[in-house]
């Protein structure tokens, strides 16, 4: 049993990631600023859940709070950090790129910095996909350049993963950067296609297909997601503390689906048809993603069962419930 600083534990992944750890029997400090980049009220929810569990304390906070983190890194013990608190989303960067240098740059520097002051050896933080750019090879493979990001959200991540290779070299920090590819399920992020697509065909809405429907993602449903982000915890016990272990790994499907074909199973599990935009390719959208998770495969035989119909039939499922609940609030 260990105590583990989970930061973004109100986000999509944070919150899956504390439910698992308690479920394992571990303490969770949950530490996130519940910013209104999408429904608070979605966030609150999932932090209520945790709630229930008796060795969940959360701090409504920001985390280049500098003493404030201090203070609660001290006062818990905190022996290892789960580090996924950042201001998601590749289009929302280029219209407000100020608060992602300071949450996914500075934010990152904070973390590291207490992992360094306090002597917390073992740190997992969240990478993206999105590192890749948009390059031509069909697999994004570990050893590929990561050197021309297209957008600034992926400009911060890959500045992440720099940050945290000097403070492994150099502090003997053990640092493993989690590449995640479109992470997908109940309780998602609303800003996200899968979301925002279902919730415009129910209401008769045009949905925008961009690139024509020809880009191509590896969706990553949250339960894949989490079997690999634990195959990872799993082996960090395995490794001493102040040895220095810098490690990246990709964790997707390793099976991309392209956007038509994703839009066609939503309306076959919806029942509707979707009123279609078909637009020109955005900035910073990259063509495709498709994940090598051989390094990961090694490492824990990690082994994606859920195929994306599977998946969003999942989501769909909870969608509706908690559609229903959303309707019920507003008219109160």
């Amino acid at each position: 049993m260990q105590t583990v600083l989970v930061t973004g534990a109100a986000g999509f992944i944070g919150f899956y990631v504390s439910k698992r750890l308690l479920e394992q029997g571990h303490f969770v400090i949950g530490y996130d600023n519940i910013n209104d980049y999408y429904d608070v009220h979605l966030k609150w929810m999932r932090i209520h859940l945790l709630k229930k569990y008796e060795y969940f304390i959360f701090y409504q906070a920001d985390i280049c709070d500098q003493i404030l983190l201090e203070e609660v890194v001290k006062r818990h013990k905190i022996q290892r950090i789960i580090h996924l608190a950042a201001q998601a989303g590749v289009r929302y960067s280029l219209e407000n790129p100020e608060i992602y240098i300071e949450s996914n740059i500075i934010g990152t520097f904070r973390i590291l910095e207490v992992c360094r002051k306090f002597k917390i050896y073992k740190l997992m933080y969240a990478s993206s996909s999105s590192v890749y750019g948009d390059i031509q090879e069909e697999k994004l493979t570990l050893d590929l350049k990561t050197d021309f990001p297209i957008s600034l959200y992926a400009a911060t991540k890959k500045t992440d993963e720099l940050l945290a290779y000097t403070y492994s070299n150099n502090y003997g920090i053990n640092t493993i950067g989690m590449r995640f590819f479109t992470v997908y399920g109940p309780y998602g992020r609303p800003d996200m296609a899968y979301f925002s697509f279902i919730d415009k065909i129910l209401n008769d809405e045009t949905i925008d297909i961009y690139n024509y429907g020809r880009q191509y993602r590896d969706f990553t449903y949250i339960t894949d997601l989490l079997d690999g982000i634990f195959g990872i915890f799993q082996s960090q016990n395995d490794i001493a503390d102040g040895l220095s272990n810098y490690k990246i790994y990709n964790i997707g499907n390793g099976n991309p689906t392209n956007l038509m074909t994703f839009v066609e199973t939503l309306e076959k599990i919806i029942g509707k048809k979707a009123r279609k935009n078909l637009c020109e390719k955005r900035m910073g959208d990259v063509e495709r993603t498709y994940a090598d998770i051989t390094e990961i495969q090694n490492l824990c035989h990690y082994s994606p069962k859920f195929s994306i119909k599977q998946g969003l039939l999942e989501f769909y499922n909870w969608y509706q419930i908690y559609r229903k609940e959303r309707i019920k609030d507003e008219k109160v």
